[in-house]
């Protein structure tokens, strides 16, 4: 074999490793319903904050633990329980991801991500207000 054929092999050959690796890294995300067929297993829930339920942090009695219920688009719910700190402004977040597994009735969760409201939605009234001060 020419020098040529073995460098164009050895490049093939890293790019499908390269290709691999990146497939298992993929994430998905889980509804409640497909979490709770995983038990056991680590999965990325999105979900938001059920603000009926009540939240359950007391930093001064134990400031690593959390419950809270979060509810995904379908509507279906779950209690979570969350051994760190409660994350800033956790109840204004638009969704969450929380990363971790279910555990019998609830899910353990290992991280929270929160996906804060667009500043880009439109607002009716600001909207409103500046089409009046525009046609006067």
């Amino acid at each position: 074999m020419k020098k040529t054929h073995i460098i164009l092999l050895v490049l093939i050959a890293g790019s499908i490793a390269c290709l691999i690796s990146f497939m298992g890294n993929v994430t998905t995300y889980e509804t409640v319903a497909s979490a709770k067929q995983k038990e056991g297993k680590f999965v990325n829930l999105i979900a938001k904050l059920d603000t009926r339920q009540p939240l359950e942090y007391d930093p001064v009695k134990n400031p690593n633990y959390l419950t809270f219920t979060a509810i995904d688009t379908l509507g279906q719910s779950i209690k979570v329980v969350y051994r760190n700190t409660k994350p800033t402004d956790m109840e204004k977040s638009e969704r969450l991801v929380l990363k971790g597994k279910v555990n019998g009735d609830q899910f353990e969760c290992k991280d929270i991500l929160l996906k804060c409201p667009s500043k880009y939605k439109d607002d009716m009234e600001a909207a409103k207000k500046n089409l009046e001060t525009t046609s006067r």
